[in-house]
């Protein structure tokens, strides 16, 4: 370009005259040495200034164009230059004659070359040379004759014959056409005969388009030797390409219409079409099917393609089939068999050395003659090659190959074990060997085979694979969106009529079409079992025929089923968890312990979903172990289960559960295996305890109260059912190793300690258990002391590293009451350590005895079958024989361990009451909700330790506690909390209900007790006779104060309105009543009460008024054994002398009659009153001294059952007791004895207020609606200590040692053992100076910082 720049310039110079003509040609001269080509650039140059110079006006700068060019004739040739200068210049140039002339000679050369064809006369032909021509290309080609010696005779027949050259490559190719065996001879013949390879092209396309009519079939022969022809390179694909047909843009056109097709039928599948557009649309069908006759064109491009691939010419196939839309080539089987076919040899060495199966033959296959074609695979990594394209390409229609199928599988399993190709081959999984099973009719040893090979992939991969064929594959081609739409309506079919009798025939059904389509057949299962929960059972049972790849489909179906992110996990009501949900956990548990499908992947979305906060999925787990481990939570359990649940495994097993665990051993092995081996089983334990205070304080901000409750309650339910699966199937090594030390759960995994406990205890009994037998082994000794002595050893051994590692639990000032020993000792024992269950036993064992006896008498049993069952009865029977006795053994070795651990359980740094209180706080309250079987276990602990004389528990003082503030309690359980809450109440009130029944009972179990001390001295103090003791009709006096406390509480939970305290307190009464109420006034006020709520939420609550009328009902039928309350305990009318009328405002009241009064009118309503005044008319009287002390204690918990005058009269009722207490110290006042007693009176009331003070600063405070009502006695400092000491009542101990001093005294006058709860007669003078005297000493002994002389009122 540059140089024709250069010399353009140079000789538009010397035209316009601007340099001399000679030095310019022999300048141009010297340049023409530089390339061989410069007189053709030259040439150019002056062809341009030709043109230019021409239309020109000024003649002088064309004749020194002209001039330039006559000067440069000797070193451009003269041809160069007619070529490309006008016939005018070279007139004038004298290089031609005449420009007409020459013009005329160039038109017809013209003609004659471009629109004359050169055609050889037929006649001028002779035929001899063609039929020559013929029969030396179809003689025998077998001998030495080659490509070379026939090409010889074939020019000579042209020359002699006149033959045409094109006509003669026609026939060639003809007679190709008819041998097309002989590839190797025509194909060198060709290429030796052969100028132009466009020539050639022409050729086959002319014959191409021969066929190209309507109803014309293209013959293989003419695709085949166009195949070879391209293989051989002797023509390239883009000239002959254009030649066939149809065009691209119509085959597009082809494969969308294809698709709108099968979307429209699958459309028509899932519609409901009414009788008249059905027959519209048959009418449209036919005219469809009409047209369809009229047989279009061969597709020419496909025929080319399948003689490609038959010859093994990948290469251009494959350019070929990216021309077209994916797998539309393949679609056509011929084709997709032609590529199977290649792909059988190439795989063919590898496969035989690698995948076949021992004692499989398989049949030889013959290798391609072509060396072009793809090169057989060796190794794995040869498969890169070609043989993954190839199999991209074939994709789904590889269904039409199934030999081919098992291959590839077989190659997968193989190279899983010895290569790592593993993205290659889940590429071929996901784009063909899924999409190909789809397309198999009912193929279930495929499906099997296929199965071989995922099994060795990770269930991640495996489940990525199930999603992309279940949502995606379905709609890349339209015999795959025929196929979906014809399965979706045959499971319809299925499931309209499956049912519980046809379980059998549907089974089949839906297992032959699972074979080929899981995913769509299990959407549409698992889519109505989400509507319809009474399908769960007869599905189930129709899975049997299932391949094991479906059950693994199923288990990802369910799982994505379960993450629809579109499904609300809640009601729309929000407070309750979906139908949906519930429906597809039930179906979880039944389909994962009856088929062998693997948990890995459900256990892992359970895990994610509680590592998100989320609960909801709880559900699952629940109904999985329930199901497949047997292992049932719920708080319906009778006593009697409730009783087997605290013996052995054996026990549990045949008595504690509702449903028969017997056929769990296998999927409960199966899930044991699942969670061990992908560590799931502390994780989830550890999300369990964490989330449920997740649902409360993060999931619960926007919820319902009651969604929440529900919530909570599962993640528990879940957590305690888990927990005890894992203790009773892990073995004692996998679960030592999986559990951390109780001190690293709490503080690095945060968490809560019952929760803690609740996973440690299983590890605390293997290790002791361990331990012990070691020490047997050790030290060889029958004797029972010995063995005793060693297995508190153990315990000592492996629970020390315990007792020091709670300590971190809390802060420190909790050890100055507890000790660490006392605090894991309780939480480290179950039911099973403190008793057994004598009568459980003999239940079961009478059970079967009866089994056996039935089975004997049974004549229609076979004998081989009646001696299995009675083998097996018997052998149980041994079994829990066996377990009983091992357990008696056990518990023996626990209480003895106990006895000598006890004097160190409890210190006395604080008052008896803090300790009370962290007992209470810390161990029992937590546990006491964990489990029904903790609840038991609680109430069995505190009568346990009472039993054990223990040192500085105060048993009276604990079950005051529990008994007088259940309100706060209550208020904060759950619906399942309260039924373990309840269950404990329960229990408690057993013990209490045994000891108040009798009195030889009462003095066997309690009389001498140390918890049953009325009078708490500081530690050290040497004392403790008879009067100290609390005796049999003042505990029966307490029993009655406990019922009316309840009762309170009752009342006051049931009128709040409050959902949650009404039925938490519903719920709590139904677990309570066998020994609550028993006085028959306050089952009236209880009775009265439940009635309005039946009334009030009958049309608002259904739940509560279910509630409500179940619990009416039944207290109804108690009634029959209810007493009145002078049976229930002793009662004496009031001496009115004594004891004012404002006294007497209820029972056992004990201070001013305001204070009586405005503190007893919680909640109350006019409805109620009545039955109220019935328990007003039965009070007891009262001593000075207990009027005295009034501030510190409302002694029979005279709370909302006592008056019936409008909350106006409470002021004026204030007044007058002051004026009466007023009054009351003075009339007395004559005699100078009475007035040294209203003195002492005066001093023992600042004591009182004093000590009063010191106790309420760790009490608890009231609830709202107390504290409102009690403002006025605030006042006057006289709170009602049972609400601000959480329940417990309290006396200062002198007045009660005063009272017990008399009763000393008088020696069996009943009035005077009753005194410190009754008014006693009149004391003289020196019992008074001795009471004196007697707090003097105490006082001496005293500190306010310990409390030591706190005293609980009884009465």
């Amino acid at each position: 370009q540059y140089i024709q720049t250069a010399l353009y310039e140079l000789c538009w110079q010397v035209v316009q005259g601007n340099l001399k003509l000679d030095l310019v040609t022999s300048v141009l001269g010297d340049m023409m040495e530089l390339r061989e080509d410069m007189p053709s650039v030259l040439a150019d140059v002056f062809s341009i200034l030709d043109l230019e110079t021409s239309a020109l006006e000024e003649k002088n700068k064309r004749d020194h164009y002209t001039q330039l060019v006559g000067a440069c004739l000797f070193f451009v040739p003269e041809a160069i230059l007619k070529e490309r200068l006008d016939p005018e210049t070279l007139e004038s140039l004298g290089l031609i004659k005449q420009a007409h002339q020459f013009n005329q000679k160039i038109v017809k050369i013209k003609t004659k070359l471009f629109y004359k064809q050169q055609k050889f006369n037929l006649l001028r032909e002779e035929n001899e040379g063609y039929a020559k021509l013929i029969t030396e290309l179809g003689q025998d080609l077998s001998g030495n004759i080659t490509s070379h010696i026939v090409l010889e005779s074939i020019k000579s027949l042209i020359g002699c014959f006149n033959l045409d050259p094109n006509r003669v490559l026609d026939i060639i190719l003809e007679v190709y056409e008819s041998r097309s065996d002989q590839d190797e001879f025509f194909l060198s013949l060709i290429k030796s005969y052969m100028c132009e390879p466009l020539t050639l092209c022409h050729i086959l396309g002319f014959k191409f388009k021969f066929y190209q009519e309507p109803n014309e079939e293209t013959p293989k022969s003419l695709y085949h030797i166009a195949a070879a022809l391209l293989h051989y390179n002797l023509i390239e694909l883009e000239d002959l390409y254009v030649h066939l047909m149809p065009l691209d843009a119509a085959i597009i056109e082809e494969h969308k219409r294809d698709i709108s097709e099968a979307k429209q039928i699958a459309r028509k599948l899932v519609m409901v079409v009414l009788p008249s557009e059905k027959s519209e649309d048959k009418e449209k069908d036919k005219e469809k099917e009409e047209e369809k006759n009229d047989k279009p064109p061969d597709n020419q491009k496909l025929g080319l393609l399948e003689a490609l691939l038959r010859i093994g010419d990948w290469h251009h196939a494959q350019s070929i089939m990216d021309q077209m839309p994916s797998f539309y080539a393949t679609s056509h089987k011929a084709i997709a068999l032609a590529l199977c076919q290649l792909v059988h040899l190439t795989v063919e060495p590898l496969y035989r050395r690698a995948g076949v199966p021992k004692g499989a033959r398989g049949c030889v296959m013959h290798p391609l003659r072509s060396k072009r074609a793809p090169k057989p695979a060796e190794s794995f990594e040869d498969l890169r090659r070609d043989t993954f394209s190839m199999l991209c390409y074939l994709g789904p229609h590889l269904s039409h190959d199934p030999i081919l199928f098992a291959k590839i599988v077989r190659l997968g399993k193989a190279f899983m074990k010895e290569d790592t190709l593993l993205s290659c081959f889940l590429s071929i999984a996901d784009q063909v060997l899924l999409p190909s099973l789809s397309l198999m009719e009912c193929n279930a040893c495929m499906s099997e085979e296929l199965w071989g090979l995922f099994k060795l992939f990770p269930y991640q991969h495996r489940y990525r694979l199930y999603g992309q064929w279940k949502n995606e594959t379905y709609s890349s081609h339209p015999l795959l969106v025929k196929v979906k739409a014809q399965t979706v309506d045959r499971a319809k079919y299925i499931m309209k009529r499956l049912t519980k009798e046809n379980v059998k025939q549907s089974g089949r059904q839906i297992g032959k079409l699972s074979h080929s389509n899981p995913t769509i057949l299990f959407d549409y299962i698992l889519s109505q079992i989400q509507w319809y929960d009474n399908l769960i059972s007869p599905v189930v049972d129709s899975l049997k025929y299932l391949t094991s790849l479906n059950y693994d489909v199923l288990a990802y179906c369910i799982i994505e089923a379960l993450a629809n992110p579109e499904k609300e996990k809640m009601k729309h009501d929000d407070t309750t968890i979906s139908s949906w949900l519930q429906s597809l956990a039930s179906l979880c548990g039944a389909v994962f312990r009856k088929y062998p499908i693997e948990l890995a992947g459900l256990l892992q979305y359970v895990t994610n979903q509680l590592k998100a906060g989320k609960s909801f999925d709880l559900l699952i787990l629940k109904e999985v172990v329930q199901k497949m481990a047997g292992i049932e939570i719920t708080d319906e359990m009778t006593s009697e289960q409730l009783e087997a649940m605290t013996g052995g495994e054996q026990l549990k097993a045949e008595g504690g559960y509702f449903g028969q665990i017997r056929n769990t051993k296998k999927s409960s092995q199966r899930l044991k295996e699942v969670l061990l081996d992908h560590e799931l089983a502390l994780p989830l334990c550890l999300l369990m305890a964490q989330q449920r205070n997740g649902v409360v304080f993060l999931e619960g901000g926007e919820k319902h109260l009651k969604l929440v409750g529900h919530l909570y309650d599962q993640c528990h339910d879940t957590l305690v059912q888990f927990g005890g699966f894992l203790a009773s199937n892990l073995s004692t090594e996998d679960y030592i190793k999986r559990v951390p030390s109780i001190d690293i759960l709490c503080n690095q995994f945060h968490t809560p300690h019952d929760a803690a406990f609740f996973l440690s205890r299983p590890m605390y009994a293997h290790q002791i258990l361990s331990k012990y037998d070691e020490l047997k082994k050790a030290e060889k000794g029958n004797r029972q002391q010995q063995k005793v002595h060693k297995y508190v050893a153990a315990c000592e051994q492996v629970m020390t590293p315990v007792h020091e590692a709670v300590v971190s639990l809390h802060p420190a000032r909790v050890w100055d009451d507890l000790r660490p020993q006392f605090y894991a000792t309780f939480w480290s024992l179950t039911m099973y350590d403190l008793a057994v269950p004598h009568a459980a036993y003999e239940r079961e064992v009478n059970k079967l005895k009866a089994q056996i006896k039935q089975i004997e008498e049974n004549p229609e049993i076979p004998l081989n079958k009646k001696k299995k069952e009675k083998e097996r009865c018997t052998a149980l029977q041994e079994k829990l024989q066996e377990e009983e006795k091992k357990q008696l053994e056990h518990v023996q070795r626990v209480l003895h361990r106990l006895k000598l651990e006890k004097d160190n359980w409890l210190l006395a740094k604080s008052t008896k009451n803090e300790t009370i209180t962290k007992f209470l706080q810390l161990c029992l309250f937590p546990r006491c909700i964990f489990s029904s079987i903790d609840a038991v276990y609680c109430a069995r602990f505190v009568e346990l330790v009472h039993q054990q004389k223990t040192p500085n528990f105060c048993t009276l003082l604990c079950y005051d506690r529990v008994f007088s503030a259940i309100i706060y309690t209550v208020a904060s359980c759950t619906e399942n909390e309260s039924h373990r809450y309840g269950r404990f109440l329960c229990c408690m009130l057993e013990t209490v209900t045994r000891w108040h029944s009798d009195r030889a009972i009462y003095e066997k179990e309690c009389a001498n007790y140390p918890g049953f001390l009325t009078i708490f001295r500081a530690t050290g103090f040497d004392g403790g006779n008879k009067a100290d003791q609390l005796d049999y009709e003042n505990f029966r006096h307490v029993v009655h104060k406990w019922h009316y406390m309840l009762t309170k509480a009752s009342v006051h939970c049931l009128e709040t309105g409050d959902y949650t305290h009404i039925r938490n307190i519903l719920i709590v009464l139904t677990k309570i009543l066998p020994c609550y109420p028993k006085v028959l006034n306050l089952g009236q006020a209880l009775e009265c009460r439940v009635h309005k709520i039946c009334l009030e939420e009958k049309d608002k609550r259904p739940d509560l008024y279910a509630l409500a009328m179940g619990y009416s009902g039944r207290l109804k039928s108690q009634k029959v054994h209810m007493v009145p309350e002078n049976e229930f305990h002793h009662k004496e009318q009031p001496a009115r002398s004594a004891t004012p009328a404002s006294q007497q405002n209820g029972p056992g009241s004990t201070g001013k009659p305001a204070t009586s009064t405005s503190k007893t009118e919680e909640g109350t309503s006019e409805d109620g009153d009545r039955a109220k005044d019935k328990s007003q008319g039965t009070t007891k009287p009262v001593n000075k001294a207990n009027s005295a002390a009034a501030k510190v204690t409302t002694s029979n918990g005279n709370g909302a059952l006592n008056s019936t005058k409008a909350v106006k009269e409470r002021d004026d009722k204030e007044k007058s007791g002051k004026e009466k207490k007023e009054k009351k110290e003075k009339t007395p006042g004559s005699t100078p004895e009475a007035k040294a007693e209203n003195r002492r009176e005066k001093q023992r009331d600042e004591r009182a207020g004093k000590e009063e003070r010191v106790v309420r600063e760790g009490k608890e405070k009231t609830p709202k609606a107390d504290r409102e009502k009690v403002k006025p006695e605030e006042k006057s400092g006289k709170d009602d200590k049972v609400k601000a000491g959480n329940g417990e009542p309290m006396e200062p101990s002198r007045e009660r040692d005063a009272v017990k001093e008399a009763k000393s005294k008088e020696k069996g006058d009943r009035s005077a053992v009753a005194g410190s709860l009754k008014s006693p007669g009149p004391r003289s003078e020196s019992a008074e100076s001795e009471r004196d005297h007697k707090r003097r000493k105490l006082d001496s002994h005293a500190s306010p910082s310990h409390s030591s002389s706190v005293k609980v009122s009884m009465a």
